[in-house]
């Protein structure tokens, strides 16, 4: 038996989830650009129009890790797929099967749901975290780029 357990994230527990979106933020060097507040997660992983989804790893019934993940589709396949956006485990639980235990938790959430994919992105300078997708047999895509309107970009385009 894991000494992890994962859950599926409550209402209440979207202050906790909010800190853990800013230490991640903060490990990936980009702490500035979180802009969630506690409300904007009540709304959007909890709220009747929600279409994301988070999890909690606990341990000793002790938070010490989360991801969120949402459904999207492949024409290809004539399926959803589900993708993870993010993953952090506290650094004083990383190495100790927390990350594997998330990630196991979400490919059976696939396959249970018929996905026909399980995908998430990964920044180019976090060799822990590529060697540990690679070891679980995940591959890097080498021909897609990914792309990205936000902001004032965002709005500009929409509105020319």
């Amino acid at each position: 038996m894991s000494a992890f357990s994962i859950r599926a994230a409550r209402l209440t527990d979207s202050e906790q989830i909010l800190k853990f979106i800013t230490e991640l933020a903060t490990f990936e060097k980009a702490a500035d650009e979180v802009e969630a507040s506690v409300t904007d997660i009540e709304r959007t992983l909890f709220g009747d129009t929600a279409t994301s989804h988070c999890i909690l790893c606990e341990k000793d019934d002790k938070p010490v890790g989360f991801a969120v993940y949402f459904y999207n589709y492949s024409t290809w396949q004539g399926r959803n797929g589900l993708y993870l956006e993010d993953l952090y485990i506290t650094p004083d639980f990383r190495g100790q099967g927390a990350g594997t235990e998330v990630l196991k938790y979400l490919a059976r959430h696939a396959i249970d749901n018929n996905c026909g994919r399980f995908e998430w992105s990964v920044l180019d300078w976090n060799q822990p975290a590529i060697d540990f997708y690679e070891s679980l047999g995940a591959v890097a895509k080498s021909e897609w780029l990914g792309y990205r309107l936000s902001g004032d970009a965002l709005t500009h385009f929409a509105n020319r």
